[in-house]
């Protein structure tokens, strides 16, 4: 599926060309509670949206929870719209497009997501806005949704927006702490894209510039915005999604989720916590555990070429790179710190691994290898 790019500070004001074209009148129209004001993208949206009937859902939790899908598609399919338009960052991106594409399906929507029946129908035109630099959602046909505090992710090529308008002015009040969780999240995918079993010579290109973009920005970013260091962040989270969207995340973000879900950590933060030990871990392959069929060489050869793109000599040198990073913009690297501290939260943590993520690493992973690595 082709997706339209509009990409550059104040490029938001270029939708009213989009909906005018594709005569669109009526419009679902799916926000954050208080950021969607407070970035500035309300007032925008009042004057090109001016005309149109809307109906706007913003009644969900940080983290997309099935009851507020559920909640979502049922209002969805009390009218006829003729496109979604998602402003906000990863959580708003990901409730638009499974309400947009699951509310067109027959039965109930756990089915589909559980992947008991298959999705056979499309959403309808669907306009991504995102207003933080780091989730890339807007660049993926992917969606995580939790259900009883399992995160499934659902994956479906009618889940890419049509539309992605990436203006950077919006992320600009962002506090700190987003701005750096987010980025971290940037960097994670695009880190552990380049690694994956799946990535390619195009995803491996989006990646590498992704990573050169954070390293280059992100502690700016955080610490003293400015209009560049946005725009840049903007652009490393666009090609670290469009990099996933084909290789996929792997073990950092398999383990991301237990940190998010047992201990409140922003997502980015969570997928930052495990990055540099698996930098060591994966440069330990070996012929016997390797994952990726194109051989441990190979993932060696990888994992240098992004210890290049960070500045390391060394996958220890790597490891340090990062943590610093995240240290100088605040996030906590210390997982006792973080809250994990005993054997039953080790055995939870490990209970509740997204499998297809860790089989995505080049280096295959098992309960000892995590159970080392997070004591390392």
């Amino acid at each position: 599926m082709n997706q339209e790019v509009i990409f550059g500070c104040g490029s938001l004001s270029e939708l009213s060309d989009v909906l005018q074209q594709r005569e669109i009148g009526v419009v679902f129209l799916v926000t954050g509670k208080s950021s969607y004001k407070l970035c500035g993208a309300e007032e925008a949206m009042q004057t090109i949206l001016e005309g149109k009937r809307v109906v706007k859902y913003s009644d969900f939790q940080i983290n997309p929870h099935i009851e507020d899908v559920e909640r979502g598609i049922s209002r969805f399919r009390q009218d006829d719209f003729d496109a979604v338009i998602a402003v906000g960052g990863g959580t708003v991106l990901d409730m638009a497009k499974l309400i947009n594409l699951l509310a067109h399906q027959p039965g109930r929507s756990v089915e589909y997501i559980r992947k008991e029946k298959k999705i056979s129908c499309s959403g309808k035109p669907l306009i991504a806005v995102p207003t933080t630099a780091g989730s890339g959602s807007e660049a993926t046909h992917f969606a995580v949704v939790y259900i009883n505090m399992e995160k499934y992710s659902v994956a479906h090529e009618n889940l890419l927006p049509d539309f992605a308008v990436i203006d950077p002015s919006l992320s600009g009040t962002m506090p700190q702490g987003i701005t750096a969780s987010t980025g971290m999240d940037a960097l994670c995918q695009a880190v552990e894209s380049y690694w994956s079993v799946y990535s390619t010579g195009e995803s491996r290109l989006y990646a590498g510039r992704a990573v050169k973009l954070v390293m280059s920005n992100l502690k700016s970013a955080v610490l003293k915005p400015t209009g560049e260091n946005r725009l840049k962040m903007a652009e490393a989270a666009h090609l670290a999604g469009k990099a996933i969207n084909i290789s996929k995340t792997t073990a950092a973000h398999a383990l991301s989720y237990f940190f998010t879900t047992r201990f409140n950590v922003p997502h980015g933060h969570a997928a930052g916590l495990t990055l540099g030990r698996f930098f060591i871990f994966n440069f330990g392959v070996s012929e016997r555990d390797a994952a990726d069929e194109r051989g441990a060489d190979y993932t060696k050869g990888v994992i240098k070429e992004l210890m290049e793109l960070l500045g390391a000599d060394s996958a220890g040198s790597a490891r340090k790179k990062i943590e610093k990073l995240m240290r100088d913009i605040g996030l906590e690297t210390d997982l006792e710190k973080i809250g994990l501290r005993s054997e039953d939260d080790i055995d939870r943590l490990i209970n509740s691994i997204n499998v297809e993520r860790l089989a995505n690493n080049p280096r295959v992973v098992n309960e000892d290898d995590i159970k080392r690595l997070l004591f390392g």
